[in-house]
């Protein structure tokens, strides 16, 4: 579905030198690959933009999903170039306190499934503003980042938590590996989606980690995206879609073994992947092998779910836009809460643009004073909700959903209501 006429940049995406398409499947090389979902092109998911720019229109690339016929994995094959994803990147990890404290109880279960010793290297990748590694150092481990965010890893730095501003890569990891030692555990959180080269990303963790070391990373999981329609957790900065049966032998054509498999709520459904080198000590557990049976049993290792799968994602964007039509027909104002990455996705497939939504709030800093790719609606800081007192609230954040009503019960007090568009339409 086209976004609606009013938004600024929404033009037919073109050939640009920022971006390329594959013709091979990430994790196994394979040319068997087939479209199995096409949503409707956006901008780069993070590029806000200040007040100087908003006259400019920004580029707006495919979005379309692809099946590997070989090994089952899903994939973007339109590859937005990663320094425009992530050198101004302006997520932090660091303004939730839920995931400061989902990151401090993920410390513990690493270091109890490493068995580390105090003073062991944990290496993080992607680590953002070092949110993760500090309850590692709070819990005796020396730590290290790396992120190519160069302001947000200088920060992180400054604030005690030292951050190499690069790209992870196998050169980079011996590196690591000279200066530092090897790790007993590397972990890559929400990031190990957004690396075209996983191959390479993998082969520099096989060099870096200890030989009974562990590599840990969470994921957003395709069998909760296509259960729950999480839809809009795919953009262009992600651009692979795991489920556990592709991983099993993507590991293992890098001399590294998946052993064991966890399903975690967060971002609406993600797992926990542990894995070792294949030549090691650790064992697979019987997490792996029911995770598999459970994805073929859905048929997802089949394309033809993933292409009934657009249905299920119209009948959802119909009864949202059904109830802000209705609120606007009725002269009732709207605004968003939260400005994370999937906003952009929902939001442009929706057809939700300024026409519908006054402003955003959202409680990171980096963000407040900015305007929302491509729509470049206004981000405000939450206190505009009682300045301005829209009329509703849709939850662009709606992972966040109960913590954020919770936190704004004032809001609803006064009259207002929230509406949470994800996993389904509910009106608070």
């Amino acid at each position: 579905m086209a976004p609606s006429a009013g938004n600024p940049g929404t033009i037919s995406p073109v050939a640009d030198a920022g971006v390329h398409r594959r013709d091979d499947c990430r994790l196994c090389g394979s040319d068997d690959l087939v479209k199995v979902l096409g949503l409707t092109p956006t901008p780069p998911a993070n590029a806000f933009v200040g007040a100087d720019t908003l006259g400019e229109t920004q580029q707006v690339y495919p979005l379309d999903v692809f099946m590997c016929g070989a090994c089952a994995h899903v994939q973007l094959l339109d590859v937005v170039d990663p320094r425009a994803l992530f050198e101004h990147y302006v997520y932090v990890s660091g303004t939730s306190p839920v995931f400061v404290k989902h990151f401090a109880d993920y410390a513990d279960a690493v270091l109890a499934r490493v068995g580390a010793d105090a003073g062991g290297l944990v290496v993080d990748i992607g680590s953002n503003d070092g949110t993760f590694l500090k309850a590692f150092k709070e819990r005796g481990m020396a730590v290290l980042g790396v992120d190519p965010a160069r302001d947000i890893a200088a920060q992180a730095t400054a604030d005690g938590i030292n951050t190499i501003a690069d790209f992870f890569t196998p050169d980079l990891a011996r590196r690591i590996a000279a200066d530092h030692g090897e790790a007993r555990a590397v972990t890559a959180n929400n990031v190990f989606a957004h690396a075209d080269d996983l191959g390479g990303i993998l082969d520099g963790i096989k060099v870096l980690l200890a030989p009974d070391g562990l590599f840990a990373f969470e994921v957003s999981y395709l069998l909760d995206v296509y259960e729950q329609v999480l839809f809009d957790t795919i953009y262009h900065e992600h651009v692979a879609y795991h489920s556990v049966k592709p991983l099993v032998g993507f590991m293992e054509r890098h001399g590294m073994r998946l052993v064991a498999v966890d399903r975690i709520g967060s971002h609406g459904g993600s797992i926990r992947a542990w894995a070792g080198h294949a030549d090691g000590s650790r064992a697979v557990e019987q997490s792996v092998a029911d995770a598999i049976a459970t994805e073929e049993a859905i048929g997802l290792d089949k394309a033809e779910t993933l292409q009934a799968f657009g249905g299920r994602i119209d009948a959802v964007g119909a009864a949202l836009r059904a109830e802000l039509a209705a609120l606007k027909s009725a002269g009732k104002s709207v605004a968003g809460f939260g400005a994370p990455a999937k906003a952009t996705t929902l939001m442009y497939h929706f057809g939700i643009g300024a026409d519908v939504v006054d402003f955003i709030v959202d409680d990171s800093p980096l963000k407040q004073g900015l305007y929302s790719p491509g729509a470049h609606i206004p981000v405000l800081p939450s206190d505009a909700l009682y300045e301005r007192r829209p009329d509703a609230v849709v939850v662009l954040a709606w992972n966040f959903a109960d913590p954020i009503i919770d936190k704004h019960q004032r809001f609803l007090q006064e009259g207002g209501q929230f509406i949470v568009p994800l996993p389904e339409l509910r009106i608070i």
